[in-house]
């Protein structure tokens, strides 16, 4: 099956300041793509230019088959997209707008099957401003899905959004997905990318470090464990070294706070919980949990993710 995008050799530079360093990938037809990466890793920038609102500098890129530079308004025809930050007319009702989005383009959808697909056929009177923070995203949702689309590209989705707000709008993309649509979503959530995403590309700083399933980006790593200690008051030097026995690193993660990332277990955990017995550290709280998104970003780019 034909790749939905593909990238290859992007660069995007701003002045001296290079957004966008080299990057190739590519999008199966109807999956859902997810870029990973903290804010000003490059997500945003890379998904304007398959957008086509922005030129590269340097490399090529082709969306559903077409090339970007050269058959922009055809790529527009056929795919959806949702910004981080959208504005709309307020004198205009939800159905209005939907309306007016759909008379730009040759196929269109009816506003209110629209509407109740994303929950919003009884606010489709109102305006964008009396929606709430969830309700907003899931009409610009909506509002990307009016021309049908084949590919729909969904920029920080869910961000400010409560919990509940959060897994209903991923409970919409994967109906979006089912439905036979190539989803590209880019976050700096990793709970969000290992519940959605199929594949993912790991971003930061420009660069492109990483692209695999979830699951197979975490069996790359030796670590096996992470424990969370938490200790009325920090530890000694020679209580750190005593849990080095079987601990990958050893984290600081905040005053009295400390995570250690273990590889070969079940010994490595055995020894290190006999050690803090043995060494007589004392716990406020003890966390012990499996390996996650977090660990392969910091195993790659030697630095948590940061918002």
């Amino acid at each position: 099956m034909e790749d939905a995008i593909r990238v290859e050799g992007l660069t995007k530079r701003f002045g001296s300041f290079t957004a966008v360093d080299d990057v190739s990938f590519c999008v199966k037809s109807g999956e859902i793509f997810g870029i990973l990466g903290p804010n000003g890793a490059g997500k945003t920038t890379t998904l304007e230019i398959i957008e086509g609102l922005q030129r590269p500098n340097q490399g090529q890129v082709s969306v559903l088959g077409l090339d970007v530079l050269r058959q922009p308004a055809q790529i527009k025809a056929r795919i959806g997209v949702q910004l981080q930050s959208s504005a709309y007319y307020d004198y205009l009702s939800l159905r209005e707008i939907l309306v007016l989005l759909g008379s730009f383009y040759p196929k269109r959808l009816a506003p209110d099957p629209l509407l109740k697909q994303v929950g919003l056929l009884d606010q489709a009177t109102q305006r964008v401003k009396h929606l709430s923070g969830g309700q907003k995203q899931r009409f610009t949702v909506a509002a990307s899905l009016i021309n049908d689309p084949e590919l729909v590209i969904l920029d920080e989705p869910t961000t400010g959004l409560d919990p509940q707000a959060r897994r209903n709008l991923w409970d919409l993309i994967r109906e979006i997905h089912q439905r036979g649509v190539t989803v590209v979503l880019t976050t700096h959530y990793m709970e969000e990318a290992e519940a959605l995403c199929q594949r993912l590309a790991i971003m930061d700083r420009g660069r492109l470090v990483a692209v695999d399933t979830p699951q197979n980006l975490i069996n790359r790593l030796e670590t096996t464990y992470t424990v969370k200690l938490v200790v009325p008051a920090p530890l000694t030097e020679d209580q750190i070294i005593s849990l080095n026995g079987g601990v990958s690193s050893i984290q600081t993660v905040e005053r009295n706070t400390y995570l250690l990332r273990l590889h070969q277990a079940p010994e490595a955990l055995d020894t290190v919980l006999q050690t803090i017995v043995g060494s007589k550290i004392r716990l406020d709280h003890l966390e012990i949990g499996p390996v996650t998104l977090e660990d392969v970003f910091l195993e790659l780019t030697g630095n948590e993710l940061r918002d």
